[in-house]
């Protein structure tokens, strides 16, 4: 059906173009330069709400004509642009998705940290549907956590995810012949089962980085002893049991997300702004769409990730129960 409607669309700009009346639209989506943006209020101090929405990683987003840069280098050029900008007094960061990668969110965590230490200014997270994971790992580095009453976040642990060919390749009488260096150069390779060895190796890699992630946890968020034994074993948790587990300061909205903001860096009405390519009718703190749209947006910006869903093979900070067994 999607096939059918993009080449019936394409043949009428076909037809206009023979008869001199196409009209003029963009074919390709080229990332536009960021501008200031007001949502909320007029106040002279600013509020600078970033998203945090889908997998984290710093993978371009791909589409069939088009790219855009992945999530850390937007919200590494966003927190560059408040740096130069005084009157921003604090950071909201809208946090809606299920994690990603172990890097990548260990770079968006430590950029947040560094934009702290460099102006002062406080930072809070407010949790929408699902805060999990790399997800948390992120609002560590916030002063204060909002969480919405139906989030779902915890998932305080690692995986790591390969697929796995090698029953499909026996099936249809493929094989895949590897010529290597050490017995271990292709540790988790698709085309073969694993052994016990590779198991061991790579158990050892996830606790190593899972401390570390436990570790933050608890001490970013003083958790008791109690408290730290019930995020052990990555359980997702309801915001009501987040809250009781010490995850987050309060259950709330947007504006009890903002009244924080406020209450944590001594401000009063201040403007609430965000940084986008493209200015949107009726805009509100909730839009997430910072990426270039409307008139001006890609004629075709599919990306098979987003229908795939595949990860590629690697170490998360993800809740992905889709590739469990």
């Amino acid at each position: 059906m999607r096939t059918s409607l993009l080449c019936a669309f394409l043949l009428i700009l076909t037809m206009l173009a023979s008869t001199g009346c196409a009209p003029k639209m963009k074919l390709f989506g080229e990332p536009a330069p960021l501008q200031q943006y007001t949502l909320r209020g007029e106040g002279d101090e600013k509020v600078l709400l970033i998203n945090i929405r889908g997998v984290i990683d710093n993978t371009p987003r791909q589409g069939w004509l088009s790219s855009r840069p992945g999530m850390v280098q937007q919200i590494v050029t966003r927190l560059e642009a408040a740096r130069s900008d005084k009157d921003i007094r604090a950071l909201l960061l809208v946090i809606d998705t299920p994690g990603g990668g172990v890097t990548s969110s260990d770079i968006i965590h430590h950029e947040i940290l560094r934009y702290k230490q460099d102006t002062g200014n406080k930072v809070v997270a407010l949790f929408m549907d699902v805060a999990a994971s790399g997800g948390y790992y992120i609002a560590t580095a916030a002063d204060g956590i909002v969480a919405h009453p139906a989030t779902v976040t915890g998932s305080i642990g690692t995986v790591f995810i390969r697929p796995q060919v090698s029953g499909l390749m026996d099936k249809i009488g493929v094989e895949a012949v590897v010529t290597k260096s050490g017995s271990l150069k292709d540790m988790g390779s698709p085309f073969r089962k694993g052994t016990d060895e590779e198991q061991a190796l790579f158990q050892t890699m996830i606790d190593s980085m899972n401390m570390q992630f436990q570790t933050l946890v608890r001490q970013s968020r003083n958790l008791t002893p109690a408290q730290a034994d019930l995020i052990a074993d990555a359980r997702i948790l309801t915001a009501r049991q987040a809250e009781e587990a010490g995850l987050v300061d309060r259950i709330g909205y947007m504006e009890d997300a903002l009244r924080m903001v406020e209450s944590k860096a001594g401000i009063t009405s201040p403007r609430v702004i965000a940084y986008r390519e493209t200015s949107y009718p009726n805009d509100s703190v909730y839009n997430n769409m910072e990426a270039k749209g409307g008139e001006s947006a890609a004629l075709i910006n599919i990306s098979l990730a987003e229908y795939l869903a595949v990860p590629r093979t690697g170490f998360y900070y993800l809740w992905a129960p889709e590739y469990a067994r």
